[in-house]
């Protein structure tokens, strides 16, 4: 347990700042954790889970405002297309405000669940998820739309099962590195399982397909594996399959191959209209921007030009209307999230709560990573993928999970300054 302490304190320290870390959880020491300083407390003294990471907060509110008044600009003149025509302008806002209002009522209510709680439910909760991917595929239950079948209709919204089993990975992974670590395991013993569990996951998800889902999974079972003590050489092994595996799917299907070349070349004759139609529209719209942007509600390339402008490609957008100024605001904005979801995980690997720590970080490798990607695609340093802008674009299912995600790190920030403070988490 010491050892594996250590070495996430060094793996994340990159993100900390260089914060002291205690070697006890009940010496009664002052301890400077990521920013916060405690005095230690009798482990007998009562005390409740008092507040929250306010500045977490303020950045996930901000994030969830500008993302509604971006996806009522990028959607604002949607209705104009006939595939559109009985909608009306505020149809998407709308169903927007509805996702957020329902995702901040189910993360008020994961807020409540105790870490233990969690941790029991890792391998029911990702059963679960497996059991509503499986279900997806089947015609009359799942819902299909531009030939992907990656919805369960629920009559008033749809429900998208590979965001859940995002979520239920991160608890799942974290369960079962505690668990592996504590026995002993040899590594190939240890990790073979996980890696089945998470392959089953993707066969289900590519068969949809979903691609982006299976890479984003992979990635935070892989981040969490190697938080969790698999050393350096085991690590890039891993990683070496992982990436052979992608190199062999995207090889083996004539249209992933042709958006690598388009990626390459978007404003080819041959790829402009094709499969480059999109990211050439997209830097288009960032390079409209220029350093201030043309304005909001400014954006040209919304108007029919630019394809699913309020869900994969909203930085676009926000390119085009705040130009290059809002693009690095946004940049940073999930930088500080990311590193701040960071730092919370480490205090609780310091504090002994490995489950914990482990939770919050795949939390956010979760965030970090797929920001990452859906920024690299709009700006065209990455090949086109489906992947979403967490916390701002457009979709219910994605904005109600990644709303439980940051309740869960906030819930594990309460329990942490809770047990600083002397009492029980």
């Amino acid at each position: 347990m010491q050892t594996l302490r250590g070495s996430v304190a060094r793996l994340t320290g990159l993100f900390t700042g260089g914060a002291s870390v205690p070697s006890a959880a009940g010496q009664g020491l002052p301890v400077n954790l990521g920013g916060y300083e405690f005095a230690r407390q009798s482990p007998s003294t009562a005390a409740r889970l008092q507040g929250v990471d306010q500045a977490l907060v303020w950045v996930v509110v901000a994030l969830l405002m500008w993302g509604m008044v971006m996806v009522y600009s990028a959607s604002i003149a949607m209705p104009d297309n006939p595939r559109f025509a009985r909608y009306a302008q505020t149809h998407f806002l709308t169903r927007h405000i509805i996702s957020l209002v329902m995702g901040c009522a189910v993360a008020l209510l994961a807020f409540q669940v105790p870490m233990e709680t969690w941790e029991k439910a890792a391998r029911p909760m990702f059963v679960l998820s497996l059991v509503l991917l499986a279900l997806v595929l089947i015609p009359f239950i799942g819902k299909g739309v531009n030939g992907a079948r990656r919805w369960i209709s629920l009559g008033i919204t749809n429900f998208q099962p590979s965001e859940l089993a995002k979520l239920a990975t991160i608890i799942y992974a974290a369960d079962y590195m505690v668990r592996k670590m504590e026995v002993k395991e040899r590594f190939f013993r240890a990790v073979l399982p996980m890696g089945a569990a998470v392959g089953l996951a993707g066969v289900f998800l590519l068969a949809e397909p979903d691609m982006g889902a299976f890479m984003v999974i992979a990635i935070i079972a892989m981040g969490i594996l190697f938080l969790g003590g698999v050393n350096a050489r085991m690590f890039f092994l891993i990683f070496a399959v992982l990436v052979g595996a992608f190199v062999m799917m995207i090889a083996a299907s004539p249209w992933r191959r042709e958006r690598i070349f388009a990626y390459l070349d978007p404003f080819s004759m041959e790829h402009a209209l094709g499969k480059g139609y999109q990211l050439s529209h997209s830097l288009i719209a960032i390079g409209r921007g220029e350093i201030w942007g043309v304005g909001l509600g400014g954006s040209v390339e919304k108007l029919h030009w630019l394809p699913e402008a309020h869900t994969d490609f909203l930085l676009a957008v926000i390119g085009e209307e705040f130009g290059l100024v809002g693009v690095t605001t946004v940049i940073f904005m999930f930088l500080w999230l990311a590193r701040r979801i960071m730092v919370i995980g480490r205090q609780s690997i310091a504090l002994d709560k490995v489950f914990a720590g482990l939770v919050a970080q795949g939390v956010g490798i979760w965030i970090g990573f797929q920001a990452f990607i859906n920024m690299g695609v709009n700006l065209g340093a990455l090949p086109t993928k489906g992947l979403t802008l967490p916390l701002m674009s457009y979709g219910g299912s994605a904005i109600m999970m990644n709303l439980v995600a940051i309740a869960i790190v906030l819930r594990i920030d309460a329990e942490n300054k809770q047990m600083m403070r002397g009492g029980r988490a």
